[in-house]
């Protein structure tokens, strides 16, 4: 188990992290605004809960494997930046309806759940965050304690847990934020090509070589 000490350090720089604007805190800004404060919180939701898989690989060692393999390594980036490229392209295709009165049928707007899955998704394939946790939640194992793996685990599950709240809150901020802007005819149009846009953009920033 976590120690008061552990927890009391690692709540706030774990909160510090999330907070920090990066891929996930944009993309939730960016579909918030575009579809609505519900679909702006699940989305975020799931990108928090991207965080479990992230806890475990690092918790069972499989992520210094990852980093251990620069083959493996590169194909986790293609495949991160090709899903977020996709979205992108999905959002800039869309002819911004997602706010017009009467609201489209059902069948056309994506469900919660698959809003769950692609935040979830979309978090689980980005290898700068496998490599963050790989290097972030060891810092505050205490060995001494023992069992590390399970002290790994917690601290992931701690962070997920804070993830899931500021996230929730930045999607319900932005959908607030494009529910007004929405209110100008080709506001929605305009909203889900800014959303594309930022997905297409992270996505070519995470597959573009680094120098």
């Amino acid at each position: 188990m976590l120690t008061a000490t552990q927890f009391l350090t690692f709540l706030p720089a774990a909160i510090l992290i999330t907070l920090t604007p990066g891929p996930d805190n944009l993309m939730v800004l960016g579909l918030g605004m575009s579809q609505g404060r519900r679909q702006g919180m699940v989305f975020g939701l799931g990108c928090a809960s991207g965080c479990i898989t992230h806890t475990l690989l690092a918790a069972l060692g499989v992520s210094a494997l990852i980093a251990a393999s620069p083959t493996a390594f590169l194909l986790l980036k293609l495949a991160g930046g090709g899903y977020l490229i996709h979205l992108g392209w999905q959002a800039l295709r869309s002819r911004g309806k997602v706010f017009e009165q009467p609201a489209a049928p059902a069948e056309h707007s994506p469900s919660l759940l698959h809003l769950f899955l692609k935040g979830l998704f979309a978090n689980a394939i980005n290898p700068k965050v496998v490599m963050f946790f790989l290097a972030f939640l060891p810092q505050f194992v205490q060995p001494q304690q023992g069992q590390p793996g399970l002290q790994t685990l917690l601290l992931g599950l701690v962070f997920t847990l804070q993830a899931a709240v500021l996230f929730g809150m930045l999607g319900y901020g932005a959908g607030a934020i494009g529910r007004q802007l929405a209110r100008s005819p080709k506001a929605g149009l305009w909203l889900d090509r800014i959303a594309g846009s930022i997905f297409v953009a992270l996505g070519l920033r995470l597959i573009w070589p680094e120098r």
